[in-house]
């Protein structure tokens, strides 16, 4: 069942939404060869909990940390730990989700880390266009193929692959609600809604669309090809004015 959101569910997720981006604006400015990912969960984790909200993350179905850190040829769910020391010309791909007045908000970025080569910065601006213009199509009277077929014409505009078991998702009460979003068209009809909110995030690879489940933490998503990955990740409400970003900073 897709559910609306009330005026009061919004302003919660929109305020969610802000803790998240809070989170994501230090990120870009402390990722940098050096640093483990580790540290940037720990200084996440202080974010989060110092604005008055829960790491959304954190024990989800087991989960470990408040972010999920990729790096490279990991898509996602990548495990923080104080071993992966990020170095230059990496890629890392940060998942943040905060939960505050039972509200989610949730988004993923992906930094460079110094300087990156010219094929991984392609990749990533590449993605975060796709995800834009998924976003534009996030309005009522559309419906789902239409956000699907926005990031896949970008993607296959570069022969870039695309994820295909992982996609966007309902967002609200909790982090994974109905509906299910693919990152490429399948022809799913579903009526986009007024106020039914959605969590776009495409998942683009220099390689092949394959991807495999680590067996060593049954977490880490990685490239079967070993190819970089990006990915970028915007909750998004259905408005009569428009999509509204709620994963950005309030004034």
């Amino acid at each position: 069942m897709i559910n609306r959101k009330s005026r009061d569910e919004i302003k919660r997720m929109r305020h969610a939404g802000h803790i998240v981006a809070l989170v994501h604006q230090k990120m870009k400015e402390v990722v940098e060869p050096g640093i483990s990912t580790k540290e940037l969960d720990n200084i996440a984790m202080h974010i989060i909990k110092e604005n008055r909200a829960v790491p959304t993350f954190l024990g989800y179905a087991g989960f470990p940390a408040s972010i999920c850190t990729s790096v490279n040829e990991q898509v996602v769910h990548g495990i923080p730990s104080e071993d992966v020391i990020l170095k230059e010309g990496d890629i890392i791909a940060i998942d943040v989700g905060a939960t505050y007045g039972g509200m989610v908000g949730d988004s993923a970025w992906s930094y460079r880390v110094g300087k990156v080569s010219d094929e991984i910065d392609k990749l990533m601006k590449v993605t975060e266009e796709s995800l834009y213009a998924g976003i534009e199509q996030m309005c009522p009277g559309n419906v789902l193929d239409d956000i699907s077929k926005a990031i896949e014409a970008v993607a296959n505009r570069e022969g870039y692959g695309i994820v295909r078991q992982y996609g966007g998702h309902g967002v609200g009460h909790e982090m994974h609600e109905d509906p299910f979003l693919f990152n490429y068209s399948v022809g799913d009809n579903t009526l986009i809604k007024s106020n039914v909110a959605i969590a776009i995030e495409p998942m683009l690879n220099l390689g092949g669309d394959d991807v495999v489940v680590s067996q060593e933490d049954g977490w880490t998503v990685s490239t079967k090809d070993g190819k970089p990955s990006a990915h970028f990740e915007h909750t998004v409400i259905a408005t009569d004015d428009g999509p509204l970003i709620t994963t950005k900073l309030m004034n």
